[in-house]
């Protein structure tokens, strides 16, 4: 599969019906969510391996994860109303992935690699703290989408768990107008894609 075909798939996938502000849910755009799993997927961290997404919303990387050939898919949701949108996503790109509902922070299992689009932090700071620290429980591999003005913050953070930031990459993340509180149609921050790998 191209990328470009990953994305168009991506793209048709429903995004959040009743989103939450305090989980920040904001839906990852087909075209940073594509470019994010074929990384993972050229190095080697997606085909034939166990890949589990934390906080996994209507399941889009999940679900693109699989559709590169990963063996077996987790995706970890506490947010049971994008869970049933998840299971309409699955269906929709006939693909194969678990769903659990829980919160992460009681997930036990493991994985190779962990893909995910934790909270910025906008709503409540370091938000996407509890998701790196439990990604680091669970995987030696993770991408994660992150603020890009919180690096240093986060590189402090994943080096004192045994990781290092093996890669990154810079993108514009649009957020429409979502909540009551917003006063833009849109706004667009500056995020980073980080691929993490344990330490030997």
């Amino acid at each position: 599969m191209k990328r470009k075909d990953l994305e168009m798939i991506l793209q048709r996938l429903e995004v959040f019906q009743s989103p939450r502000a305090d989980l920040e849910q904001y839906p990852t755009p087909a075209t940073i969510a594509a470019e994010m799993l074929f990384d993972a997927y050229a190095n080697g961290d997606v085909a034939g391996k166990t890949v589990l997404d934390l906080g996994c919303g209507t399941g889009v990387l999940a679900i693109g994860a699989k559709l590169l050939g990963a063996e077996h898919v987790i995706g970890v949701e506490v947010d049971e109303k994008a869970l049933v949108q998840a299971e309409r996503n699955v269906a929709l790109a006939e693909v194969e992935v678990e769903f659990q509902h829980m919160d992460i922070s009681t997930f036990q299992g493991k994985a190779d690699t962990v893909v995910m689009n934790p909270p910025f932090g906008s709503q409540k700071k370091h938000a996407d703290r509890p998701f790196l620290e439990r990604a680091t429980e669970c995987a030696d591999c993770i991408y994660t989408l992150h603020m890009t003005e919180t690096l240093d913050f986060l590189a402090r953070l994943v080096s004192s768990r045994g990781f290092a930031i093996e890669n990154q990459k810079r993108f514009k993340f649009d957020i429409p107008h979502t909540f009551a509180f917003h006063r833009k149609s849109r706004k667009s921050f500056d995020v980073s894609l980080l691929c993490l790998r344990k330490m030997r």
